[in-house]
């Protein structure tokens, strides 16, 4: 246990070192690529589709390195936090990523405090889709932290990368208010 939790905190620091302009995420403007992948929600699995979830209104779609490492843990919390202020907007927050994905379920319910799904993304497939893929250690595929908010239409309005997650939320609720100001 004490081994694992060490290669945890070793893959946070480790990939928090990668320099964010070096990765080419989505852009604005660009169509969303569609995606299917196991989910858990306040601990409960079902399947998570992107298509389906956006026709309950805009994604705060967010790519973090690993479940329960320093920084995706305080990304969870700050976004758990400002859950219910997306939801009042319309916005559904969902988290993705490829490290530790046999934790997903725990994650979403421990540090993601039950209030917003979390999906597996195993081998950074959807990520590569997304251009947020990065090697970590052991030759091991992850996410950069990239965080997009998806309008309904599938459009991405926002595509935002900062290996420092407290900046996330601030830069996603603006996406998400300024959309629906124009959709009242």
């Amino acid at each position: 246990r004490s081994t694992k939790m060490a290669m945890s905190l070793g893959l946070g620091v480790a990939l928090v070192a990668i320099p964010a302009q070096g990765i080419a995420a989505l852009q604005q403007g660009a169509k969303a690529p569609d995606f299917t992948l196991n989910a858990a929600e306040g601990g409960k699995p079902f399947t998570l589709s992107l298509k389906q979830t956006l026709k309950k209104g805009p994604i705060v779609l967010y790519f973090f390195p690993a479940a329960f490492t320093t920084g995706c843990t305080i990304e969870a919390h700050l976004f758990a936090e400002a859950s219910d202020d997306f939801n009042r907007l319309g916005a559904r927050v969902v988290g993705v990523t490829a490290g530790n994905v046999d934790r997903v379920a725990e994650f979403s319910k421990s540090e993601c405090r039950d209030k917003f799904a979390v999906a597996a993304d195993p081998g950074a497939k959807v990520a590569a889709k997304y251009d947020t893929a990065v090697q970590g250690p052991n030759q091991a595929m992850y996410s950069s932290r990239t965080s997009f908010v998806i309008a309904p239409n599938g459009t991405i309005l926002l595509s935002y990368t900062d290996p420092k997650p407290q900046a996330h939320i601030e830069k996603t609720m603006a996406a998400v208010r300024a959309w629906k100001a124009k959709h009242r």
